[in-house]
């Protein structure tokens, strides 16, 4: 059997870099990595509370994180940032006091940056809501499927796959569906992969999303 392993884990160092950059000792650790978690949910409660575009997606790429002794500095790369930009300075201040509640940190200052990724459709993680928002309204799983692999090969990126986990359109027995369009060499370390796993709640059940896009071969 094939042994499997998170793509983006596997290329670390190579064709991939840490979303947060910091340092602590051993002991300190946890509290580190935790601290990460909240900030990454805490942004990501308050875009889905404030945001709503007609699809109901985030657009949210990643959220990458570079902490010093008194400072976090936290980059949000969205895919669609006028939905915080509108009234930027207001938004993100508002979303600037929310984080800070959350850590309660009163000797570290917290700044906020949003950028802009060129071409969304060519991320997994806005691709997975867009799926996710699809099957919600109950379009069936392969013309989702189909209509974002449409989508990514207008952000031309060189292959894609898609795998759909669950239940699907409320079958009895949950079960895998996936589609590949391009190539997609897992094996190749220098081959930069991006990936992402999504969970999405349909009213029969838990779905899984997976996307794996082949970007370009370093």
């Amino acid at each position: 059997m094939g042994q499997k392993i998170n793509p983006l884990g596997f290329r670390l160092g190579i064709t991939q870099s840490h979303h947060s950059v910091w340092f602590a000792q051993p002991k300190k650790y946890s509290e580190g990595l935790e601290e990460d978690k909240k900030i990454r949910d805490c942004i990501k409660n308050y875009v889905q509370k404030n945001i709503r575009i007609s699809s109901g997606m985030e657009g949210i790429a990643r959220i990458e994180i570079k902490k010093r002794i008194d400072l976090i500095q936290i980059i949000i790369y969205m895919g669609f940032p006028k939905l915080l930009i509108e009234d930027k300075p207001r938004r993100v201040e508002e979303l600037q006091m929310n984080v800070q509640k959350e850590l309660n940190c009163v000797n570290r200052k917290l700044n906020i940056a949003i950028t802009r990724i060129s071409n969304p459709y060519g991320n997994p993680n806005i691709l997975a809501e867009f799926i996710a928002g699809q099957l919600k309204n109950r379009v069936s799983f392969r013309k989702a499927m189909k209509k974002a692999i449409e989508l990514t090969e207008q952000a031309n990126t060189k292959g894609i796959q898609v795998q759909i986990a669950g239940r699907i359109d409320g079958k009895e027995i949950a079960r895998v569906e996936w589609i590949r369009e391009g190539r997609v060499p897992l094996q190749t370390i220098e081959a930069k992969i991006d990936y992402c796993s999504y969970t999405v709640r349909t009213i029969y059940g838990v779905l899984g999303i997976k996307i794996w896009i082949f970007v370009d071969e370093e």
